[in-house]
């Protein structure tokens, strides 16, 4: 994918490029900063010196020296309590990088959350406007970016849609975790107390649940028919695309999909995409839940009850929400995989 989410040391990214949250002199003084001038080198602090500075909401870029990257890209960032405009300034800052990463022909580039540290921009704000502007860039260029996120304080969820979430689990989720997550006591039926009722049977033991008794076993035949019958996952995407009035590039950039997932996609007959891809490609065509499982089903997925993050992407495809920030942050909150990240 284009743009993803990880969780790693910035200094550890085998890129083209990292971005270096600095200051307008460009000496490190903490943070992020200071960490990525220790394991560069002092050869890193000397090209620095050389630049003359970097205003606030620029760009300039030095080699990686004793990094595993090429190129360090050093921005002043905007301090959130003192500039004018800082929302403007630090969309600056992602754009520069972006841009002088393509003029030195750079593939991939690893980015932090600018200003969110010692400078104080509320990080859910900055995590919004880093994937607005990659975005919109990757819309007309290609290049691999990653965000390097740590704190889940980036991930904030709305009151509304954390409840209704929440609701939605309760009321969904057939294999929900106990209040402690880390416990190994699974919840399979409703819970009172610290006991569970493993079948719906109205019998609740203290103790792990013994197995559930096995479910009605699926018609695989029938089941083999419908997939087999039905279009390929290509030839319906196709004309999903066309009945929502999208191109094929609008398309597979909104659901965040490299152009050469989409080439395999388009032109090997026996590519079959992972489930994510399929998920985001139904999130950027804004499809309902059942339009959703037809389009999983042409290559083998569903959307399951049993698995919290298909839980959800339900919620989200049931009520509408088709922003990938809003469904990223639902499934970071509850520690589940985003579409957009290799966590």
């Amino acid at each position: 994918m284009p743009l993803q989410i990880i969780r790693q040391d910035i200094t550890k990214m085998r890129v083209d490029a990292i971005v270096n949250p600095s200051n307008t002199l460009l000496y490190p003084t903490g943070g992020t900063d200071l960490v990525i001038h220790t394991a560069a080198g002092s050869g890193l602090l000397k090209a620095c010196e050389k630049l003359g500075g970097c205003p606030v909401g620029s760009a300039k870029i030095t080699p990686g020296f004793r990094l595993p990257c090429r190129y360090v890209i050093h921005t002043a960032g905007p301090v959130w309590y003192e500039e004018e405009e800082p929302e403007r300034l630090l969309i600056s800052c992602y754009n520069e990088c972006l841009k002088l990463a393509k003029e030195n022909k750079c593939e991939s580039i690893a980015f932090p959350l600018i200003s969110s540290g010692l400078y104080g921009y509320p990080k859910d704000q900055v995590l919004k406007v880093a994937m607005n502007t990659i975005s919109t860039f990757l819309f007309d260029n290609e290049m691999t970016v990653y965000l390097v996120v740590f704190d889940k304080k980036a991930y904030e969820l709305s009151e509304k849609l954390f409840s209704g979430i929440e609701s939605y689990i309760d009321d969904n989720y057939v294999l929900r975790y106990s209040d402690n997550y880390r416990e190994t006591t699974y919840i399979l039926g409703k819970r009172q107390g610290n006991a569970i009722d493993c079948c719906g049977s109205g019998e609740f033991q203290n103790t792990m649940p013994m197995p559930c008794k096995a479910a009605a076993p699926v018609d695989k035949k029938s089941l083999d028919d419908f997939i087999r019958l039905d279009e390929s996952f290509a030839l319906k995407l196709m004309k999903l695309i066309d009945a929502k009035g999208m191109n094929d590039v609008e398309c597979y950039k909104r659901a965040n999909v490299s152009k050469q997932t989409w080439h395999k996609l388009m032109t090997n007959k026996k590519y079959k995409p992972n489930k994510k891809t399929a998920v985001s490609f139904a999130i950027a065509l804004e499809l309902s839940l059942e339009e959703t499982q037809n389009l999983l089903a042409s290559v083998g997925f569903v959307l399951s009850d049993s698995s919290l993050s298909d839980v959800i992407i339900k919620y989200c495809l049931e009520n509408e929400i088709y922003d990938v920030f809003e469904i990223d942050s639902a499934l970071f909150k509850y520690d589940q995989e985003t579409l957009f990240s290799t966590i």
